[in-house]
């Protein structure tokens, strides 16, 4: 009986710790990785428009405190405005700013502030997140 009472109590601080809402940072972390790979998607697919082989480089590392100006830059490029992918891509981003700027401020930690790391991040053969244009 003593055993039957552990094993329920372990399942339930179990599912109790999974089912925990996603923290700030783990919501800035997903969003940038997605983000990445939609914009990898929009560079390897057959481009709508030409403007899209125009767009700025994006690489993303939310522990840049540059991020924040490449974020705003992307945004504001004005290329591409009548192609959808572009459109959407544009609307994560400003979410991903909009979260990093006034619900996360304090949560966030820069350990950097290497705008050129940003233009041109360290190539890694295995990190599918760096997306070269």
């Amino acid at each position: 009986m003593k055993m039957l009472l552990s094993l329920v109590v372990l399942l339930s601080v179990f599912l109790l710790i999974s089912s925990a809402p996603p923290t700030c940072y783990s919501r800035i972390l997903s969003l940038s990785k997605e983000i990445m790979a939609s914009f990898k998607n929009l560079q390897n697919t057959e481009p709508v428009d030409p403007c899209v082989e125009m767009l700025p480089k994006l690489y993303l590392d939310i522990h840049n405190y540059c991020v924040l100006a490449k974020l705003r830059n992307f945004v504001a490029y004005p290329a591409c405005q009548r192609v959808p992918q572009v459109s959407a891509l544009k609307e994560k981003i400003r979410s991903l700013y909009t979260i990093m700027i006034s619900y996360c401020r304090r949560d966030l930690v820069f350990l950097t502030d290497d705008c050129d790391a940003l233009e041109s991040p360290i190539l890694s053969p295995t990190d599918p997140s760096v997306v070269q244009s």
